[in-house]
């Protein structure tokens, strides 16, 4: 009697409101933090703080206010971070297997489908990072060493510099294809050339894809894919960017199933379709050609994005301070002349160029949030509780900027690598590729192409900026923090 009464005496517009009280109570409860989770900002009803940025500088503010562990909403999925060395380091080194998996990010979920190396989880991701290392390390050192791979390369690259006739000149890809083609001399088992319009395609669509990832508009979608799919936005250009990369990448495996010869393997690729053969009796270890090709792309990410990006923050921190560049010039100049290239052998004996180059890295800042995780059983962070399958950042630029580990965090000042005598010195709070079981796959390649290229570019030239076009420190932020595009002056010494 009383619902029916009810139904009697309300109208349209008191059953529309009804609902959404109902919804937002539901919404409320549904979503009611516990008390034992990190805190965070108030999160509106159904959207969470989707107008909270997630950017680094923000993540510092947030810290300050509600400590080193706080978490966000997106949607109705709860988000937490993890700022500075200290609280980092606890869960990423003394809590190794706590954070050891990787959350499920729509974004990138639809071109990845959680396979390959970089978001794949359990026994699939144990084998695939194992094949992974082990035949980086084969090709990489086995029959060509990488530093020879990186030396040649070096010698292409200040060939590339040169022909510009210290004319002011863009960088940006000429030394993304040098460092891509690192990795791709391992993968593939050539390299290509600076002129090779395909690859420089291929770079074109990753450079694009990389920095809409990090846009508002574009993690918006990682909140509501199921309604911002249908939609217009950034999103779709990185979705469409990585059907392109993967056209290429399909037509460079395709070319190595052609030519195949088990007996006779160039390459990472000759190897894994090798291993597939092997594997057909374990499908759970994920060995066949659409986890190649995830690999592929993974390898080549992680192979050229850091480094690339480093190096040119190591131009830009070069024309900012020239006294330094001289004094690295100097040191190259001493302990190697000019007459012959720089070894990986002669690193301890340039401590202050191993020193800038840290600096740079530190302030360079290249993947400020890290990459997600997410809590592999449930656990306690700074006396909070993270139940199982919380996703979880890691605020790495919160440790290289630490007031507590370095003694002037947010200047350029290579003697936070350098002791007293001068020697280079290790911090515990570098951690630019970040650490623990998840710790970037391509860091010993990325050192080894940083130290080399950056030696030989400043054994060769005075890199000047454009008079009236010094870069700016400020960086372009997306997936990574990268240099606004800029031009410079290679002179050569």
């Amino acid at each position: 009697m009383i619902f029916q009464a009810l139904i009697e005496f309300m109208d349209f517009t008191g059953w529309l409101l009804l609902s959404f009280v109902v919804l937002l109570l539901t919404d409320v409860v549904r979503n009611w933090r516990p008390h034992s989770f990190p805190p965070g900002p108030w999160a509106v009803p159904f959207l969470g703080n989707v107008f909270t940025g997630v950017d680094f500088k923000t993540m510092e503010k947030l810290a300050q206010e509600y400590g080193p562990v706080f978490s966000l909403r997106r949607g109705s999925e709860r988000m937490v971070f993890i700022s500075g060395y200290k609280m980092v380091k606890e869960a990423l080194v003394n809590q190794l297997d706590s954070f050891v998996d990787r959350p499920n990010v729509p974004l990138f979920h639809v071109v990845f489908k959680g396979l390959g190396i970089a978001l794949s989880n359990g026994y699939l991701w144990k084998k695939q990072r194992k094949f992974a290392n082990t035949h980086l390390r084969y090709f990489g050192e086995g029959q060509k060493s990488l530093e020879q791979y990186i030396e040649a390369e070096s010698n292409f690259l200040c060939e590339a510099f040169k022909e510009e006739q210290e004319r002011p000149f863009n960088p940006h890809y000429n030394m993304t294809t040098a460092v891509s083609n690192i990795i791709s001399s391992v993968l593939f088992g050539h390299r290509f050339e600076y002129s090779d319009q395909s690859f420089r395609k291929f770079l074109e669509l990753d450079n694009e894809a990389i920095v809409l990832a990090g846009s508002p508009q574009t993690q918006l979608y990682d909140a509501f894919p199921g309604l911002l799919q249908y939609l217009p936005g950034p999103h779709q250009t990185v979705h469409a960017n990585y059907k392109e990369i993967m056209a290429f990448l399909r037509k460079q495996i395709e070319k190595h199933q052609e030519e195949w010869n088990p007996d006779d393997p160039r390459d990472y690729i000759d190897v894994y379709l090798a291993e597939m053969e092997k594997k057909k009796e374990d499908p759970q270890a994920g060995f066949n050609i659409e986890t190649l090709l995830i690999c592929t792309l993974d390898l080549i990410e992680a192979g050229t994005e850091s480094a690339a990006t480093t190096l040119r923050w190591a131009l830009v921190y070069m024309m900012h301070y020239p006294e330094i560049q001289e004094k690295v010039q100097a040191e190259i100049d001493r302990v190697i002349g000019q007459s012959r290239q720089p070894t990986l052998a002669e690193r301890p004996n340039l401590p202050y160029t191993d020193a800038v180059l840290h600096e740079i890295q530190r302030m360079g800042n290249i993947v400020p949030l890290g990459f997600p995780k997410m809590a592999s059983k449930d656990t306690t962070l700074g006396g909070y509780f993270i139940p199982k399958g919380t996703a979880i950042t890691t605020i790495l630029a919160s440790v290289l900027f630490d007031k507590n580990e370095w003694a002037t965090p947010d200047i350029f000042n290579p003697e936070h690598f350098l002791d007293s005598e001068g020697q280079f010195r290790r911090r515990d709070a570098f951690l630019p590729f970040s650490a623990g079981k998840r710790v970037c796959v391509g860091e010993h390649l990325a050192r080894m192409e940083l130290f080399l290229f950056f030696t030989c570019l400043l054994q060769r030239f005075t890199f000047c900026p454009v008079p009236g076009e010094m870069p700016s420190l400020e960086g372009v932020l997306g997936f990574t923090y990268s240099p606004k595009a800029f031009r410079t002056l290679a002179v050569p010494r």
